[in-house]
């Protein structure tokens, strides 16, 4: 929904959340809720040198919706940290007030009301505008823009341009320096084409060649660090992608490359940037995930800031540990985070730090992004512009067990295979699309748009799916983070169970219940799933169909023309491991 500027401007008022600033000016009086342009603009700015942060883009570059978590359930010994916070006990830590514009950005609440009143958020052209803004605040020559990574990969035309629509995007932006995650299942030899098209450094300390018969065995794969002057400082940043790419996707992809934390050699490129190559501030810009990141800062010593990403946390302010900074910048364009520092007498004598909403409606767009943009969806736009049908209630994505957009693929998957159960992968990555909206072919793509589609269809005993989940719970509720892959609980259609989330590995799961009935653990059942490697655990049935599953889905939206999907989950939780209430409570 595409507000005017006059309709903006009285729902502003009604709710009391301000004007742009230049209609705002003839005001003699400002409530502390409202929201002006200039209020997203205003900073305290500090030192000399300025860092920009964005991560888990996953290819949005047009605005969109996109809701937080209404659960992010932990196990108990991170509830309540940062990357384990939502709703009232988000803002209740970062001091955040409930109908601001950066509550409707950081949290579900009121979410469908306040995506009416506030419109969309991020987009390249609006970034653009901000980035500007900043560089001629602080002088271009003192700042620098740096990519978590997970920007290559997640909307349909990502998946059309093979990457280059996205890599043209963050050469428009400005983009310095890089590291990776899906950028990798485009597979080795693209993902060289395109660095090659990339004006940024692409760099990673963590990730060496593992073929005993190539050039490149037990070598670096990227460069490890690279050395930026900003501001008369040396900045020393190293790279660090996602350590578990080659277990958390399909190893064909990145064939002959190692990946892994690798704190050893981490310390080692921190000590060499100090004593060899003389900065004067150490950056981590990291796709470890927020939590193992504050582990890291555990470990490894002398680094100053790390910028972190992969699961998709937004941190209104930092979090510190044994004097490192961390900070993550959301997901999907909606925030660029921007940290000015003081570097004097080569030392970080001080910072600031300001989580910055790219609200689309209030930050004017830039026309070249415009340009480019349109350029790029040019040769789709009768594709991606195809109305599917329409939803009654808001499609979502991200929450720890269930959400709305997986339930409807799980949905078309169960009708068009004919199966028992359906597995859904647990990514954090897609769109929102509010009740009454149109399902557009783009959403179907931004949800499924990855360069392995198919949903295959196969058999599992039931101990078999009992075990999975087991193994599959463990890693999204270890105690220890550095065992945390970063993803939600895989999403099950047909399927509904109890969990413990503090019960020990393997005793979670109980009640576990197929189409009404209780899972028998010497049946075979029919499954279907896609997204990962599921299939390979069980005998594949070679007389199914495989189809990409953006193809199945778009069918079924067909057919159903009106979608209504419950918000209700599938999952009950029985342990207060969330921070809930009382047992059994949806919220967190």
């Amino acid at each position: 929904m595409d507000l005017s500027r006059r309709d903006f401007f009285q729902i502003a008022a009604a709710l009391g959340l301000g004007l742009p600033a230049a209609a705002s000016a003839a005001s003699t009086t400002k409530r502390a809720d409202e929201v002006t342009l200039k209020d997203i603009y205003d900073f305290k700015a500090r030192g000399n040198v300025t860092l920009l942060h964005i991560c888990d883009m996953h290819a949005h570059i047009k605005p969109l919706y996109w809701r937080e978590p209404s659960t992010l359930i932990s196990a108990p010994n991170l509830t309540g940290t940062p990357g384990f916070l939502c709703g009232e006990s988000f803002l209740n830590y970062y001091g955040m007030k409930g109908k601001t514009l950066d509550a409707y950005f950081d949290t579900y609440m009121n979410f469908d009301a306040l995506a009416h009143k506030f419109g969309k958020m991020g987009g390249i052209s609006h970034m653009k505008t901000l980035i500007n803004h900043i560089k001629k605040e602080r002088g271009a020559d003192n700042v620098l823009l740096l990519d978590s990574g997970d920007t290559w990969q997640g909307t349909g035309v990502a998946l059309k341009t093979q990457g280059e629509a996205i890599v043209d995007a963050q050469n428009y932006l400005g983009v310095d320096v890089m590291v990776g995650h899906w950028e990798f299942t485009y597979g080795k030899q693209r993902v060289k084409e395109l660095i090659e098209k990339l004006n940024a450094k692409f760099i990673s300390q963590n990730i060496i060649g593992d073929d005993s018969f190539a050039d490149d065995f037990e070598e670096l794969i990227f460069e490890p660090y690279t050395v930026m002057e900003r501001g008369g400082a040396k900045i020393g940043i190293i790279g660090q992608s996602f350590p578990f790419t080659s277990t958390a996707n399909p190893k064909e992809f990145t064939q002959g490359w190692s990946f892994g934390l690798r704190l050893d050699t981490l310390q080692q490129y921190v000590d060499k940037l100090r004593k060899e190559e003389k900065v004067d501030c150490v950056v981590v810009l990291s796709h470890d995930g927020f939590s193992v990141d504050q582990e890291v800062a555990r470990q490894v010593k002398g680094i100053d800031f790390i910028l972190s990403g992969h699961t998709h946390d937004p941190s209104p302010r930092p979090t510190v540990i044994n004097g490192t900074v961390i900070v993550i910048a959301g997901s999907h364009g909606k925030y660029v985070g921007r940290l000015d520092i003081d570097i004097q007498n080569h030392k970080v004598k001080g910072y600031e730090y300001k989580l910055i909403p790219v609200a689309s409606n209030l930050i004017p767009a830039d026309p070249e992004g415009d340009a480019l943009i349109a350029k790029w969806y040019k040769p789709y736009d009768r594709e991606f512009g195809e109305i599917l049908g329409v939803t009654k209630n808001t499609l979502y994505k991200r929450d720890t067990f269930h959400s709305t957009f997986d339930e409807l693929i799980n949905d078309a998957i169960i009708s068009t295979m004919d199966s028992d159960i359906s597995f859904t992968p647990g990514y954090r990555w897609g769109t929102t699309v509010l009740g009454g909206d149109a399902i557009t072919m783009d959403n179907v793509y931004e949800m499924t748009g990855i360069t392995y589609p198919n949903v295959y269809t196969f058999e599992l005993g039931g101990k078999q799916i009992r075990t999975l989940l087991e193994d599959i719970a463990d890693n999204v509720f270890n105690a220890n983070p550095l065992y945390q892959q970063g993803g939600d609980m895989s999403r099950l259609g047909n399927v509904t169970y109890d969990i413990k989330i503090g019960a020990a590995s393997g005793k979670r799961i109980s009640n576990l219940m197929v189409g009404g009935k209780a899972l028998d653990d010497n049946k075979t059942y029919k499954v279907s799933s896609w997204g990962g490697n599921l299939q390979n655990a069980g005998r594949n049935l070679r007389e199914q169909l495989i189809r990409p599953v953006y193809d199945v889905t778009a069918e079924y939206i067909r057919r159903q023309k009106t979608v209504d999907i419950s918000a209700n989950s599938n999952v009950r939780i029985m342990d207060y491991a969330c921070g809930c209430p009382k047992k059994g409570s949806k919220g967190c």
